[in-house]
């Protein structure tokens, strides 16, 4: 009796042993799960503060390596705002790839990936990605999705494309959502089909600074200066940016006087300019070759502007080498600390074109000896013919297709025939640059005044079709080539030109090339009679006889450029 019952008392023991060994494991699990959740929501917190005052490159992908390793970067709030902040830094790509590494992405991610592809090169990647999610099944997309999808239709320029984002648009709601009807009414406006635009901005109940702008674009982009200026009469708030828009559509527009006397009228009104207004008014005063009053703006530049910019330095040096001032071209020039392709080209074009032609090419020439010596010992690139120069690390090249029209107008300045031979092969040879229509009329001229009439017709009749894509960007070079004119009897120039009219009677450039041939043998009568014949025949705007401005080729500076800074802005503070 005695013996069971100690048995039974130490098999209790026993139990309770094991329960209190049981008791000790969960707590000790217990204490131990609580110290990692509470050491995650530390390292979660953290990193959150770390992404919100991260104002560089370095140190975002510093963060965004610490995220991976510790696993936090599976947690949606992490990863979509270390995608957003590769966006607003502008690595574009690097915001892709960080997009396929999300699992389960929200709709704010697959919007922040559209709005990337919208300021990339290929924004018909965007369209193919909005429809590529759509298909998963899981993505609903909001208001916030078609502002950046209806910006890549705009950048590509097909109507058919951005009539099926519109129809995306309506099916899910949100086409009466104001910045989705501004995206409309640009996309429409963009893609050309002026109709549609503007019917949206009729039946606009409400309207912004955004949608009186996009309207005023449309117009200016297709040289409409009449009805933009009928809407920026109407605009019951006018903001910077809508001057900006009209300023550059008249100095585009070939009545840059108009455009001066808006900016003069802008500062009346005490309206706060950007570097862009005084780009316009600058490229104003170059246009109609007023010192005076280049110099005027180039005051006001000095007393209200802290700091010039590339932007502005380059269109000063184009108005005073315009102004035939290209001495004062060159100091501006030389005060320049870190120049790009862009000042190279105003400079070179300026000497070139308006002042001594030896000295151009003398400055190129130099220019490509220090930028070889400053590539030398970098590694050489493989898998690419063309041999161009990087610029400073920053992926700009130099010389360009505007480099050699300016060099090639030299050679036809100073007769300097072989040189001009060199060249156009080099360009071709040396630096894989193809030749387009400016190229092969500066030839033309070369070959001209040295007496070999009959090459210089050949080379333009024996022309590639495709050369320089005509239908965008010869009445670009049109303006450019005006300086480079046949020396000889106007008969010669007449015969090519009319040669190529005869080729593609629409196109515009080769009417503006036959302008400027009677213009340099003062045969204005002619001139007057061609300008009827474009006007009956509807042949795009009536050009003025000048150099085309050097942001249109170069700078790419757009007027859309304007509207689609106002409209990151609208969309940041939403």
């Amino acid at each position: 009796m005695a013996r069971a019952a100690l048995r039974e008392l130490l098999r209790l023991r026993s139990t309770a042993s094991a329960s209190r060994s049981s008791l000790s494991f969960f707590y000790s699990t217990s204490c131990q799960s609580s110290s990692v959740e509470s050491r995650d929501n530390s390292l979660f917190d953290s990193s959150l503060k770390l992404l919100e005052t991260c104002g560089s490159a370095r140190e975002l992908l510093q963060i965004h390596a610490r995220l991976i390793t510790s696993g936090l970067i599976r947690k949606a709030a992490l990863s979509s705002r270390v995608l957003r902040i590769h966006l607003e830094l502008g690595h574009v790509q690097y915001a892709i790839l960080t997009f396929g590494c999300i699992h389960s992405p929200s709709t704010f991610c697959v919007n922040t990936v559209v709005e990337a592809y919208s300021v990339s090169s290929v924004p018909s990647d965007g369209v193919r990605f909005y429809f590529k999610m759509l298909r998963r099944g899981d993505f609903v997309p909001n208001s916030y999705t078609y502002v950046p999808l209806l910006g890549c239709c705009a950048k590509i320029g097909c109507a058919g494309t951005g009539k099926k984002c519109h129809g995306q648009a309506v099916k899910n709601g949100v086409d009466k959502v104001l910045p989705v009807q501004n995206s409309l009414i640009h996309m429409y406006g963009s893609c050309g089909v002026i109709e549609i635009a503007q019917v949206l901005f009729d039946e606009m109940q409400l309207r912004d600074s955004v949608s009186w702008n996009a309207t005023l674009y449309m117009y200016v982009r297709i040289g409409d200066l009449v009805s933009a200026r009928n809407i920026f009469v109407q605009m019951p708030e006018k903001n910077v940016a809508a001057y900006n828009i009209l300023i550059v559509g008249y100095v585009k527009g070939g009545n840059p006087g108009a455009g001066l006397k808006l900016f003069r009228n802008m500062m009346s009104k005490a309206v706060g300019a950007s570097s862009r207004t005084m780009v316009g008014a600058v490229m104003a005063c170059g246009r109609s070759a007023r010192l005076k009053d280049g110099k005027s703006v180039h005051g006001f530049l000095i007393k209200n502007f802290l700091e010039s910019n590339i932007l502005i330095d380059t269109a000063l040096i184009d108005m005073y080498s315009r102004c035939e001032r290209v001495d004062v071209a060159c100091k501006l020039f030389d005060k320049i600390e870190v120049k790009n392709p862009v000042c190279w080209n105003a400079m070179i074009l300026g000497h070139c074109i308006h002042g001594n032609p030896t000295d151009g090419i003398k400055l190129f020439e130099d220019t490509l000896g220090r930028l070889r010596s400053g590539n030398s010992g970098k590694k050489k690139r493989k898998k690419r013919k063309r041999k161009w120069l990087v610029v400073a690390e920053r992926q700009e090249v130099f010389p360009d297709e505007v480099t050699f029209v300016g060099i090639l107008c030299a050679c036809t300045r100073a007769a300097l025939l072989e040189e001009g031979r060199n060249y156009f092969s080099k360009m071709t040879s040396s630096f894989g640059i193809k030749p387009n229509f400016a190229h092969y009329w500066c030839m033309a001229n070369l070959l001209s005044g040295a007496g070999l009439v009959q090459e210089a017709e050949e080379i333009l009749r024996c022309m590639p079709q495709d050369v320089d894509n005509m239908s965008s960007q010869s009445s670009l070079w049109a303006n450019l080539l005006s300086s480079c004119r046949f020396k000889g009897t106007v008969v010669v120039g007449e015969r090519i030109a009319q040669s190529l009219i005869e080729k593609d009677p629409q196109n515009f450039s080769y009417y503006q090339l036959l302008l400027n041939v009677y213009a340099v043998a003062g045969q204005w009568e002619d001139v007057l009679r061609l300008k009827d014949v474009m006007k009956k025949k509807m042949i795009g705007r009536i050009p003025q006889c000048g150099l085309v401005d050097l942001n249109d080729i170069v700078h790419r500076f757009r007027v859309s450029d304007v509207w689609q800074e106002e409209m990151q802005v609208v969309q940041r503070s939403s």
